[in-house]
C-alpha cells in the first residue's frame, strides 16, 4: 500500500511543540487519510505496528487522538484548533506553576560578577527585565533601534514612577515621562561607531552593556553585572555625561576636550576601525 506523504512543515511544527517523530507522523496521516485503524496507519506510515500503538496510545492520553470503541478500534484525529488551544492552556498552567516556584526560591546575594551574554534576542529580554524591576532611577544611552525596541517597558517604568533618563540619538522618542538628552557626538556616532550600542544602569544596583550588530543579528560584546560598585560606577558616569550634555552649550567648556570623541584615545580609533566588520576579537 502507498504511504501518504505528509507535510515535512506541519510536522517539523509538532516536534518542535514535543510530539516526536512518530507521534507527528501519525496526526498527520490521520488528518489526511481521515479515521483508521492502528493496522492501516502502520502501513501508511511504513512504521511496526507495535510502535504504532504505543505511539497512539500516548496520542490518546494527550487528546490528540480520539479512539472509537470496538474490535478493530479506529482512530481520529482531534481538530488542530482544539489540539493547539488545549497545549497552550496546558503550557500556561505550567508555566504559572513553574513562575511561583521559582520566585519561591531564594535569591543568591550579587556574587560581583561580569556575565557576558551571546545573543541579541537575551540581551533585549535582559534589559526588559531589569526595567521591570525598576524601583527608583534607570539611566540609559541608547541608540535608534535598541531605543524603538525598548520603548514601550521605558514608558512603562516612568509610568510607575520611576526616574528614566538617557541619552538618544537623533530625534526624541514619544515617551511620556522619559527624560532624553540628545547626543552631542551623535553624527560621529552614527558614522564610526560598530554596531547599536544599549547601556542600561537600574537602581545603581546592576548593569547591561551591549554592542549589537546592525539590526540587532548578532552580539558584538554584551557584558551583565549586579555588582553594587560596578554599578554605582557606571550610574555616576552615566548621569555626568546626561547632565554635560544638557548644559547651555553656547558656554565654553574648558574640560569638554577630556569627553571620548573630543579627545579620541587610541582605544577609540581601534575599536571604530573595526566598523567595517561583522564581528569584534
Amino acid at each position: 500500500m502507498q504511504t501518504l506523504q505528509t507535510s515535512d512543515d506541519a510536522e517539523a511544527g509538532l516536534k518542535a511543540l514535543g510530539f516526536t517523530d512518530l507521534e507527528a507522523r501519525l496526526y498527520c496521516t490521520l488528518l489526511q487519510a481521515g479515521p483508521s485503524t492502528g493496522y492501516r496507519l502502520a502501513k501508511l506510515c511504513g512504521k511496526a505496528p507495535p510502535n504504532v500503538y504505543q505511539a497512539l496510545g500516548q496520542l490518546t492520553q494527550k487528546g490528540v487522538v480520539l479512539v472509537e470503541e470496538g474490535e478493530p478500534s479506529a482512530y481520529r484525529a482531534t481538530a488542530p484548533g482544539e489540539v493547539l488551544s488545549a497545549m497552550e492552556a496546558s503550557f500556561e498552567m505550567a508555566r504559572t506553576a513553574a513562575d511561583a516556584g521559582l520566585k519561591a526560591l531564594a535569591r543568591p546575594a550579587d556574587d560581583d560578577r561580569i556575565y557576558q551574554i551571546a545573543e541579541a534576542g537575551q540581551v533585549i529580554a535582559r534589559a526588559r527585565a531589569m526595567l521591570a524591576s525598576a524601583r527608583e532611577i534607570v539611566l540609559f544611552d541608547l541608540f535608534p533601534v535598541p531605543l524603538d525596541t525598548l520603548r514601550e517597558d521605558l514608558a512603562t517604568c516612568a509610568a510607575r514612577g520611576v526616574t528614566v533618563a538617557g541619552l538618544v540619538y537623533g530625534e526624541s522618542a514619544d515617551l511620556a515621562g522619559v527624560t532624553q538628552r540628545r547626543a552631542t557626538a551623535e553624527g560621529r556616532v552614527a558614522t564610526d561607531w560598530p554596531g547599536q550600542q544599549l547601556t542600561l544602569v537600574v537602581d545603581g544596583q546592576e548593569h547591561l552593556v551591549a554592542l549589537m550588530a546592525e539590526g540587532l543579528r548578532g552580539v558584538h560584546r554584551a557584558l551583565w553585572s549586579d555588582s553594587a560598585y560596578l554599578s554605582c560606577l557606571q550610574h555616576s558616569g552615566l548621569s555626568a555625561e546626561i547632565r554635560l550634555t544638557a548644559r547651555d552649550q553656547s558656554v565654553p567648556d574648558p574640560l569638554g576636550n577630556l569627553s571620548l570623541f573630543a579627545s579620541a584615545p587610541g582605544g577609540l580609533a581601534a575599536m571604530t576601525r573595526r566598523s567595517g566588520t561583522e564581528t569584534m576579537p
